[in-house]
């Protein structure tokens, strides 16, 4: 699956991977300075600017106006998604003093599942997703907190296995936190679930999950 690694303009923690060969990097206004730091030449510089504070020169900028509907985040995602990227790494999304932009950046996590592709948002401590039905499993050697949230919409036909609270066939509503604070216990586990958006948050140190997508009725 092609990955596009999207700089945006927070703090920025270091990669969590290297990009391969045919990935995508793109750089969302200030997220350049991260890619300068790298020495990575971004394949798209976009954005308003305003973060940056002078738009940059060069073939691969792709410069908006400051008033628009997007985010130079959500501008990066579409942009990704036209270029065959199915997975997302973001780094300098989630870190920073704009709180609003890290909502925002959820959202843009569901935006992601509503199109039938995923990310993840890294932080300094956190790896946070938001991820349509299907399968997540850690291995036995993860460690800390895990927290499930609703987004937007129940989460139904959760199955919870090998984590300190398991749950079977339940489900999670977004007005109420019941999710918050389970805890990995040294045996692998497993959170699959048949409806709704799944946002997840946990320890870096753990890295990615393995996630399987469920397949729509009559596929797979």
């Amino acid at each position: 699956m092609k990955t596009c690694h999207l700089f945006c303009a927070a703090d920025f923690s270091g990669l969590l991977e290297q990009p391969g060969a045919g990935d995508l990097i793109l750089a969302a206004d200030g997220g350049l300075r991260h890619t300068q730091s790298l020495g990575i030449t971004p394949h798209a510089i976009l954005g308003d600017f305003d973060s940056l504070g002078y738009v940059p020169q060069g073939e691969n900028i792709l410069l908006h106006p400051v008033e628009k509907d997007d985010t130079d985040s959500m501008l990066a995602v579409r942009l990704g998604l036209q270029e065959g990227c199915g997975r997302f790494l973001f780094y300098g999304a989630l870190d920073g003093p704009r709180l609003d932009h890290t909502v925002a950046n959820f959202q843009t996590l569901a935006f992601l599942a509503s199109h039938g592709a995923f990310g993840y948002l890294v932080g300094e401590q956190y790896l946070v997703s938001v991820l349509a039905p299907g399968e997540v499993s850690f291995p036995d050697d993860a460690e800390g907190i895990i927290s499930l949230f609703a987004l937007g919409q129940a989460v139904t036909g959760l199955n919870i296995q090998g984590l300190h609270y398991p749950l079977t066939n339940g489900s999670l509503q977004p007005d109420f936190p019941l999710g918050v604070s389970n805890h990995f216990t040294g045996a692998p586990s497993r959170i699959f679930w048949e409806q709704g958006q799944l946002l997840l948050l946990w320890d870096r140190k753990n890295g990615l999950p393995q996630y399987c997508l469920k397949s729509a009725p009559g596929e797979g």
